[in-house]
C-alpha cells in the first residue's frame, strides 16, 4: 500500500512506516525519544514496537491511565511535568503509541511544550487507524465536554500498523468500524456498501478497508485542513452523538458507551433529519436503519434527556451564532453542511434509536 500525503505529513503502512521512523530519527538525531502509552499499550503494544525503532537516543517511557476520563488538562499537567523533568527539549521526539485519546491527548501536549516539539502518531486501535490519528486534530475534553481546547497541528508521520488491532476486544473492532462507515456515507457509496459485507476485522480485505477509509479522510483533510468548509462532513453524525457521549459521563449511573458506540446513534439521528431537511430518501433511510439494528446497541432517552442533550448540542465547535448547524447527507456518499433544524425534529430523531 503506498503512503499518503498530506502536504505536510505522511501516512505509511506496515513496516514501511517503521522504515520512515528510523530514517527520520537517523536524519534528525532526536536528543531524547519519549513514548506516550496508557498501561494497556504499555502492556500489549509497546513491546511490539520497541524491537522496530533503530537508535541511541535515550528513550523515556511515560504511561498514563486508560480512558476517555483521562484526556483532559490534568492529564496534561501531569505529562507536561514529566517531560520537563526528564529534560524534553525542542530536539526531543514524542511517539504517541495508543488509541484516540493517547493520539488526541499526546498530540497536544507535544504540539504546546516548549512551544511545540516533533511527534509521531502509532495508533493501536481501529478508530485511530481510521480517524483519530488522521487530520491533526490534537486536544482534549472541557470536563464532560468534548475536545473543546485543542490545535490543529499535524504530526510528522502515523504509522498504521493492522498487527495491533489482534490485541483488541470484539466490541473495540466494532466501535472503530463506526467512523469506516461513516466515510462511505459522506463520500463512497460503494465503500459503504463493502462495509456492510464485513465478516472479518483481521483479514488483508479489511485491512484494504482501513487504507481507503484512511485516504478518504485525508482526501477531505487535504481539501480543508482547518475545518472551514468540507472537513466539516468528517463530523456527521458527530453532532448528536457527541451529545450522547457528554450527557453519559455527566451521568455516571447510566450505563457508559464508547466513542463509535455514541456515533453510531448519532449517524441515525442525523440521518433522520436528512431525510426532513436535505432530501434523503427514505429507502437510504431504511438501509442505514438497518445497518445501526443490526449492531443491537441500547439507547433509549426521554424527551427531557433530549433536550439536555441539545443544550449540549450547542457547544459543538461547528455552531455560530448560537445556532445548532449539523451535517446532513442528500444521498449516501453525498453530504450538505451547516443545516439548522427545530429542537422538535431533533426529539423525533432520537425516538428513532427504540428498536
Amino acid at each position: 500500500m503506498n503512503p499518503i500525503t498530506i502536504k505536510d505529513f505522511t501516512i505509511y503502512f506496515e513496516n514501511q512506516g517503521f522504515n520512515a521512523i528510523n530514517k527520520w530519527i537517523k536524519e534528525n538525531k532526536p536528543s531524547t525519544i519519549f513514548v506516550l502509552v496508557d498501561d494497556k499499550t504499555m502492556e500489549n503494544c509497546y513491546p511490539y514496537l520497541m524491537p522496530m525503532i533503530e537508535t541511541t537516543a535515550t528513550i523515556e517511557v511515560i504511561e498514563i491511565d486508560h480512558g476517555e476520563e483521562y484526556k483532559n488538562i490534568d492529564t496534561c499537567a501531569g505529562v507536561w511535568s514529566a517531560l520537563v523533568e526528564l529534560g524534553c527539549d525542542r530536539n526531543s521526539l514524542m511517539i504517541n503509541l495508543g488509541g484516540g485519546v493517547i493520539t488526541d491527548l499526546g498530540g497536544f501536549i507535544a504540539s504546546t511544550i516548549k512551544r511545540g516539539i516533533p511527534f509521531i502518531h502509532i495508533p493501536t486501535t481501529l478508530l485511530g487507524m481510521v480517524d483519530a490519528a488522521i487530520g491533526g486534530k490534537n486536544g482534549v475534553d472541557l470536563g464532560h465536554l468534548k475536545n473543546q481546547i485543542g490545535v490543529i497541528n499535524p504530526p510528522i508521520m502515523t504509522i498504521i500498523d493492522p498487527a495491533f488491532l489482534r490485541t483488541l476486544p470484539q466490541q473495540h473492532l466494532v466501535n472503530g468500524s463506526i467512523e469506516m462507515f461513516k466515510h462511505g456515507l459522506i463520500s463512497d457509496r460503494v465503500y459503504w456498501k463493502d462495509m456492510l459485507h464485513v465478516t472479518d476485522y483481521l483479514s488483508d480485505t479489511f485491512n484494504s478497508l482501513i487504507y481507503q477509509s484512511a485516504v478518504i479522510k485525508s482526501d477531505i483533510v487535504s481539501m480543508d485542513p482547518f475545518e472551514k468548509g468540507p472537513r466539516k462532513a468528517l463530523n456527521y453524525g458527530h453532532t448528536a452523538g457527541h451529545a450522547i457521549e457528554s450527557f453519559l459521563m455527566e451521568h455516571p449511573e447510566r450505563e457508559a458507551v464508547l466513542h463509535g458506540e455514541a456515533i453510531a446513534a448519532g449517524i441515525v439521528i442525523e440521518s433522520y433529519l436528512s431525510v426532513h431537511y436535505a432530501g434523503l430518501s427514505t429507502k437510504a433511510y431504511e438501509e442505514i436503519k438497518e445497518w445501526y439494528t443490526t449492531l443491537d446497541f441500547k439507547f433509549s432517552f426521554n424527551d427531557d434527556e433530549v433536550m439536555q442533550m441539545i443544550q449540549l448540542m450547542k457547544y459543538d465547535k461547528k455552531n455560530t451564532n448560537g445556532e445548532i448547524k449539523f451535517v446532513l447527507l442528500d444521498t449516501i456518499g453525498s453530504f450538505i453542511t451547516n443545516q439548522v433544524v427545530s429542537n422538535e425534529d431533533i426529539i423525533k430523531a432520537f425516538q428513532e434509536l427504540k428498536i
